[in-house]
């Protein structure tokens, strides 16, 4: 039986799609910074706010908040959202679709209706043509950080503070939905879900509990400590400033949480917009498909948002669009979804690796991974049924190399870093079967848990008083089992392919050495 060496691609190539992965680096760079800059607020006249709606509704919405670091106690808050709707719910999905209607929305090929795959979604009511554009919504139903506010004020506030794209999105959801009925996009919001089921709304009990064995349970952590982050700056620099703008009890972290959740899963890029981020109503009931390669964009013909098919469709077959090229732990991250096991091509999970401490050379090591961007001691990276990364091979030398190799350090270092275009393909013969040797039993640490964690997984305390807490607490935990059998896949051929190898390496080097004994046996 012969075996294909793992594919190497690149750590840029491998990571290509997971943008919200460098959500705070990239989209709230430096945020408390840039506020403490500017200079403080001009007086703005006390104009009355529209009227907005008196959050004593009954509707609760459990959000888990950290205090501090990782490791700190999770406060669950119990705070009521008074807008949004059932993730299935399809009476307000329909009252949405009359009104984009009224607005300018063309004829559609497609209504919203219950469905299988995504609860609800679009679903085709005629034959629908390989290649054909789809949706044409116009840019007047289409939310960006251009559009107008119903409070006009608390808009030019944010955009004078040069408030980056996502907070000031966030921002200007809460604000509209708040208004209610006085927004016009009050039906678009009655029609968002309430609660989604992303990883932003997993309490910090309930990451722990389900997600200890998966590297994406940090990534949750980051991600909900850098939207509190976010909105702490906000509410120091500007929300405090003008309380009659942006009252505490309507911008509160849990109105930030809702709404920084529906930008995490229906927020887009529209590349022929120059990479302009938008909500765009109708299209995000578009529910995500492995099997499909179409993305939506804005089409200059037709002045409207679109996407174009890549295959047909039959009147009553739901039609599917591309979230991006992402592993299931991302789709869990952002849409609180996990594909079928084997069905994601783009899937990944992420091994750890670690630098020894008790290495001769650690403090060595350590300082030229940091010199190229790599801080801290244990570093991700992706690994795919198809393969590894070069700069996880390239890390792995960087480990086990000797204390003589130290002028090769900085050629390691800079290979394993995907923050510098240095040469990724190195070789070290002398190291390669202990660095996959290194390999293997990081991939292996890695399996033991997870194969702990789902041999437990059946007898898990899902003893709950309420019914409707039982059916959420039993739905996660069938999320994170799924998320943890599929990322368990790609480790298992991992490392069945790095025992291959080193059975080969090794078999060669016995073979080497019995023609090297028999040399000598002859010349004796």
């Amino acid at each position: 039986m012969s075996i294909s060496c793992p594919v190497q691609t690149s750590y840029q190539s491998a990571m290509a799609g997971e943008s919200s992965r460098i959500f705070h680096s990239a989209f709230i760079p430096c945020f408390s910074q840039t506020l403490a800059q500017l200079p403080k607020p001009q007086t703005i006249a006390a104009t009355t706010p529209p009227h907005r709606r008196n959050s004593s509704s009954s509707i609760c919405c459990s959000t888990s908040v950290s205090t501090s670091g990782s490791n700190s106690n999770t406060t669950v808050v119990k705070e009521t959202i008074p807008w949004g709707c059932d993730v299935d719910s399809l009476e307000n999905a329909e009252s949405l679709q009359k009104w984009l209607s009224e607005s300018g929305l063309p004829p559609q090929k497609m209504a919203i209706q219950r469905v299988k795959v995504g609860e609800r979604g679009l679903v085709g009511l005629k034959n629908i043509r390989k290649g054909e554009k789809l949706l044409f919504v116009p840019l007047s139903l289409v939310i960006s950080a251009d559009s107008e506010w119903s409070c006009p004020e608390a808009g030019d506030v944010l955009r004078r503070s040069s408030v980056p794209d996502w907070p000031l999105l966030a921002t200007y959801l809460i604000s509209e939905a708040s208004l209610m009925r006085s927004s016009r996009w009050s039906n678009y919001i009655s029609a968002l879900p309430r609660q989604p089921y992303s990883l932003l709304y997993w309490t910090r009990s309930e990451l722990d509990q389900y997600l200890e064995a998966s590297q994406i349970r940090e990534r949750a952590i980051e991600r909900s400590n850098d939207v509190i982050g976010t909105y702490n700056d906000l509410k120091l620099q500007i929300f405090s400033k003008y309380p009659h703008l942006f009252p505490e009890e309507v911008f509160s972290i849990e109105t930030f949480m809702w709404s920084f959740g529906i930008l995490f899963s229906r927020l887009v890029r529209l590349p022929s917009m120059g990479g302009k981020l938008a909500l765009v109503p109708w299209a995000d009931m578009l529910n995500h498909s492995c099997e499909v390669q179409t993305y939506l964009d804005y089409d200059n013909s037709s002045k409207g948002v679109v996407f174009t098919t890549d295959r047909t469709y039959q009147p009553g077959e739901q039609v599917f669009i591309s979230y991006g090229k992402k592993s299931n732990g991302e789709l869990l991250l952002s849409y609180g979804f996990v594909p079928k096991e084997g069905t994601n091509p783009s899937d990944s999970v992420e091994l750890l690796l670690s630098l020894n401490k008790s290495d001769k050379c650690y403090k060595e090591k350590l300082e030229a991974l940091r010199k190229h961007g790599l801080s801290g001691r244990s570093q991700c990276f992706p690994v795919q049924i198809t393969g590894w990364p070069l700069e996880l091979m390239a890390y792995a030398y960087l480990v086990v190399s000797r204390p003589n190799m130290e002028r090769q350090f900085e050629e390691m270092a800079a290979a394993a870093s995907n923050k510098t275009t240095a040469k990724k393909d190195i070789r070290y013969p002398e190291l390669e079967e202990q660095a996959l040797q290194f390999i293997l039993d990081s991939c292996e640490s890695s399996i033991s848990k997870y194969t702990k964690f789902l041999q437990a997984s059946g007898s898990m305390d899902l003893d709950v008083t309420s019914p409707k807490q039982l059916n959420r607490r039993a739905f996660l935990k069938q999320l994170a089992v799924d998320l943890c059998t599929s990322e368990r896949r790609i480790l298992y051929r991992t490392q069945y392919i790095l025992r291959r190898r080193l059975r080969d390496i090794r078999s060669g080097e016995l073979r080497a050495f019995r023609i090297l004994d028999g040399f000598r046996k002859l010349f004796k």
